[in-house]
């Protein structure tokens, strides 16, 4: 790690996970190259590697501020009201997941070869992070529905979010595979998936 304040390492970490943002919007992950992300720091290239090692743990970065964003607003989402019914609950979760598109993409990524390419360290980091969320969501289920099964919300729900991006979302030549397929088939938006799961994982409305 190369000398300097905190305060400048964590802007330049910053500013790294911002560039690979930026790129993923419209490039995949195996495309985009560590060379790709230093073209849009201001520093050099070879920098980056004082902060990442590999382009895995970046990715790995983004994942986590992500989902720190996320548990923010389940946490505030919990703080800031009292009772909530199921359809407001699942309103809310799927409005704040649609707002999380980016997170969605990055779930429905391999996560193995990710947490593999990464040290130790990193990883530890973005599970801190995976488990905050965990646990924000875990607090506004027990809140709001104490009678439910919690961890079992938890146990579907979670994995659940894996499969969420590549169910709203398609690209043409998917989708003329599926037609070609004689596939019949109709994406829905990350709302009405995330909030119909939520709904029936309350035992609400339908």
């Amino acid at each position: 790690m190369p000398k300097g304040s905190k305060e400048l390492t964590a802007s330049r970490r910053e500013e790294i996970v911002n560039a690979c943002e930026q790129l993923y919007r419209t490039m995949s992950f195996k495309d985009i190259t560590i060379k790709d992300i230093g073209e849009v720091t201001s520093f050099t290239r070879t920098s980056i590697y004082n902060y990442f090692r590999t382009k895995e743990e970046i990715f790995l970065a983004l994942m986590q501020r992500e989902y720190e964003r996320w548990a923010q607003e389940m946490n505030n989402l919990c703080t800031e009201n009292e009772t909530m019914t199921a359809e407001d609950f699942a309103s809310a979760v799927a409005r704040s997941l649609e707002s999380h598109e980016q997170l969605l993409r990055l779930l429905s990524m391999n996560h193995y070869d990710m947490e593999e390419n990464s040290r130790p360290q990193r990883l530890t980091e973005f599970k801190e992070a995976y488990g905050a969320s965990l646990d924000a969501v875990r607090a506004c289920v027990r809140k709001f529905f104490p009678d439910s099964d919690c961890e079992k919300f938890i146990f579907v729900f979670f994995p659940f979010l894996f499969g969420v991006y590549p169910y709203s979302v398609a690209t043409e030549k998917q989708l003329d595979a599926m037609r070609d397929a004689k596939i019949d088939f109709k994406l829905h938006s990350i709302c009405e998936i995330v909030y119909s799961c939520v709904i029936q994982l309350l035992g609400g409305a339908k």
